[in-house]
């Protein structure tokens, strides 16, 4: 499956965006999707998680109430919606695909990427 992330760009302190991800190649509903982050000299790491059902959203502590993925499989694309946005949220936004029984938290659970959006938020 090939993975296109959209939607990124700069944004000030408190405000929001959704940066999106559109799936080609497969059939999108076989996977669980992520998004993970990364910050300048700071390693990727998770953001949020959905079943490929669209059921049970996982997500990273410091972003549980401000962010909220979702999925529409029939339109092969995956979201997460970004509010309240701080300057530690800035970083580089890769959407993941898995199709392995579980969604995972780590990097290596994930072999199909998208190419990253920019988020940026500004003080």
């Amino acid at each position: 499956v090939q993975l296109q992330a959209s939607g990124g760009g700069l944004v000030q302190v408190g405000g929001s965006l959704r940066v999106s991800c559109t799936a080609s190649g497969d059939r999108f509903g076989n996977y669980h999707m992520a998004w993970f982050r990364q910050a300048p000299g700071k390693e990727r790491e998770f953001v949020a998680g959905i079943r490929r059902d669209g059921n049970t959203p996982t997500y990273k502590d410091s972003v549980k109430g401000r962010f909220t993925i979702s999925r529409a499989n029939a339109r092969n694309t995956a979201s997460l919606q970004m509010n309240n946005l701080n300057p530690e949220d800035t970083a580089i936004y890769y959407c993941a695909a898995t199709s392995s029984i579980y969604v995972s938290r780590e990097t290596s659970g994930y072999y199909y990427w998208g190419q990253g959006t920019l988020v940026t938020v500004s003080s």
